[in-house]
């Protein structure tokens, strides 16, 4: 036991770490929550206090311990104690049906086989393990006998349990080595890749890319600012317990905590599970997750092992892969778009063809280096795919198949849309117009603004932006707050009930949480992400305007790429006139209650327990925007208190000192 510790205090982290495992697994595995969010990140955070006031308590099982690990300098090998095969694969019914006369066949039977069958998700393969119920160890799958180590990148992901759930501590084992696939949802990657595109970062190609760059990320805190979701679907070594089948086994792993797939189904015979796979190929589409197949197993466990396995893959299973969602086609024109922030982007323009149930038309190509790289051109025969419901792409060029006709691709020099040079900055992959007027980017920026994750204006399409646009009704975001009725009823296809409907919503959207005005003015670099990173570190808009660069490199999650392009974004003043518009026309910020003063300038605050509404870095935030400063201990020169729920020691000294105490309603009248 620590030393110079109380009783009371060991008792509270351990019971709010238990506690806080418990409600990981209802949420998570479970998807049945008994606790709002707002009262879990109260026990979150008072658990993040206990441990910061006495680091001897520290443990890498407990729920804060998901992110903070130093940075690796490599990836250490791992050797798999039983090898992650890889499954021989099936492509239509006869192979599937094939596979279970072989089954019986080794087996010595002419009964039926009992299967399980299940999505096959389209992730990465890892294996996690875990002594006496405690996460120690996790790896990739890498060749199948030796992966790399990545438990530090692993404990990132929510639906990872650290600590297996206390259900059935009878039977849980001393040593488990439990196998999973991680992967990003579909809407996720969709949200991270247009995080990358705002930050001029090419997007991934797909999710299980994505997931796969995620997870080798030598900074776990890179991995942690990632979507990742984990399946578990089997096992390697497990000490103390036997099971009968795939189907216990299942069970007893969604006891213990870990996330199975919903959608599997087990002890059927062979002709359900070839309905179970045209139920998923239809369904597919519709899933949250890409998958890519059906794997079908024996569910008898002492049958596998009877079956075996072969050098390369188990006798006992084997993957039912849906047809490819990629096809040849032809690339007939390369079009290059101009972007908000000026960047010139190709795009293919191809002979339709119909992938995965959805005619593709169009693909990116992304910039100009990856045309070269892939030795793209016009004419070509191009493979293509489409995953995640994203912008198709162009894999590669069928080069066996050229006849000579094909044109090699060139950056314009001038702007497609104004005419404009364009530069190419050193060091950067994109070629821009650099003329800010041009009607592209002017186009491009108001529906950035005025897009759902910015100030979602119902009805403010495409259309009818290119429309005002081109008529000279709108020239920057904030001319939106100037429309009228009676201009909008004149427009083409906008009568005077669409016009007033469109006013209303303009209105509508005057009233905008902080986050989202940051990301709606499309500083480049700034996405959702760093949008609320920014939010959450400023309290008011002047207070990030005049903040110094080398102030913002030191918020975590902003570099100096980033920090600069905010620095010089507020320093330009068509941008500071057109935030005045705006505020001018009526818009208000939702999280900009408290706006900077010098009301407490050279009071020194200290802060103690877990505050109800605001979290720490918020009201250190308020305090230091309004001339105060933060302590992180009570002494003489201490003027205020703030105790929240459950205060530490911090308060007892406050009493003992005679520092004025104030609770939470009280801290925030300081403001008002």
């Amino acid at each position: 036991m620590p030393q110079n510790l109380s009783s009371q205090v060991i008792q509270k982290v351990d019971k709010l770490r238990k506690v806080l495992h418990r409600h990981n697994y209802r949420y998570y595995v479970l998807d049945d929550p008994e606790i709002s969010d707002a009262e879990y990140d109260r026990m979150m955070q008072e658990l993040k206090r206990l441990e910061e006031d006495h680091p001897q308590l520290a443990s890498p099982d407990s729920p804060t311990a998901r992110v903070g690990a130093p940075p690796l300098e490599k990836f250490e090998a791992v050797a798999h104690s039983i090898p992650m095969l890889s499954l021989d694969n099936a492509f239509n019914d006869e192979d599937i049906l094939e596979f279970d006369k072989r089954v019986r066949r080794n087996l010595d039977t002419r009964d039926e086989v009992l299967y399980t069958a299940e999505p096959k998700l389209d992730g990465v393969a890892v294996e996690l393990v875990y002594e006496n119920g405690i996460l120690v160890a996790a790896s990739t799958r890498g060749d199948g006998l030796v992966g790399e180590g990545i438990t530090n990148n692993v404990k990132t992901i929510q639906t990872v349990p650290l600590v297996m759930q206390p259900e059935g501590l009878d039977n849980r084992p001393p040593r488990l080595e439990v196998r999973g696939e991680v992967f990003i949802g579909l809407e996720a990657f969709k949200k991270l890749n247009q995080e990358r595109i705002d930050q001029e970062l090419p997007p991934f190609a797909n999710p299980r890319n994505a997931a796969a760059g995620s997870l080798r990320q030598l900074d776990s805190k890179v991995t942690a600012a990632r979507p990742l979701e984990i399946f578990f679907y089997g096992i390697g070594i497990i000490e103390g317990i036997e099971f009968e089948s795939h189907g216990e086994l299942l069970s007893s792993l969604t006891k213990w905590g870990f996330r199975i797939n919903p959608l599997i189904r087990s002890a059927i015979t062979i002709r359900p599970v070839l309905d179970y796979y045209r139920e998923l190929s239809e369904e597919r589409h519709r899933l949250a997750y890409d998958i890519d197949g059906v794997v079908v197993k024996v569910d008898r466990i002492a049958l596998q092992q009877r079956l075996g396995a072969t050098s390369r893959s188990p006798r006992w299973a084997i993957a039912y892969k849906f047809k490819a969602l990629q096809e040849i086609t032809t690339l007939e024109a390369i079009e290059v778009q101009v972007g908000r922030t000026g960047a010139l982007t190709p795009v293919a323009h191809l002979k339709p063809v119909n992938i995965g149930g959805v005619k593709v038309s169009r693909a990116t190509l992304h910039n100009e280096d990856e045309i070269q790289k892939k030795d793209i051109r016009i004419g070509d025969q191009v493979l293509v795919q489409r995953a995640g419901d994203v912008i198709p792409e162009i894999v590669k060029a069928i080069t066996s198949r050229r006849d000579g006709s094909e044109k090699r691709f060139k950056m314009p020099g001038r702007c497609p849309v104004c005419d404009s040079p364009v530069v190419r900055i050193s060091g950067e992959a994109a070629t821009r117009c650099i003329n800010s007027s041009c009607s592209a980017q002017v186009k491009e920026r108001i529906k950035h603004f005025a897009s759902k994750a910015a100030f979602d204006i119902d009805g403010f399409g495409t259309k009818l932006i290119d429309q005002l646009v081109d008529k000279k009704l709108l020239s920057s975001f904030a001319d939106i707050f100037k429309l009228d009725k009676n201009t909008l009823s004149q427009l083409e296809r906008m009568g005077a009930k669409s016009a007033e409907n469109l006013i209303t919503a303009i209105e509508h959207s005057k009233s905008i949480a902080f986050a989202r005005f940051l990301y709606a003015l499309g500083i480049r670099h700034v996405g959702e992400h760093v949008a609320a990173l920014l939010a959450g570190h400023f309290h008011d808009l002047r207070m990030l305007m005049e903040c110094p660069r080398e102030e913002l490199e030191s918020i975590e999650g902003i570099g100096p790429i980033v920090a600069e392009s905010i620095v010089n974004f507020f320093n330009q003043e068509i941008n500071r006139q057109i935030i005045n518009q705006l505020f001018d026309s009526g818009v208000k910020l939702e999280t900009a209650a408290y706006r900077s003063t010098d009301k407490l300038k050279g009071r020194v605050f200290v802060l103690t327990g877990a505050l109800q509404n605001l979290t720490r870095f918020q009201a250190k935030a308020l305090i230091e925007g309004a001339g105060g400063k933060v302590s992180g201990s009570v002494s003489g020169k201490t003027d205020y208190v703030v105790a929240g729920e459950s205060p530490g020691s911090k308060l007892t000294r406050a009493r003992e000192l005679g520092v004025t105490v104030i609770d939470e309603a009280a801290f925030k009248a300081l403001f008002e």
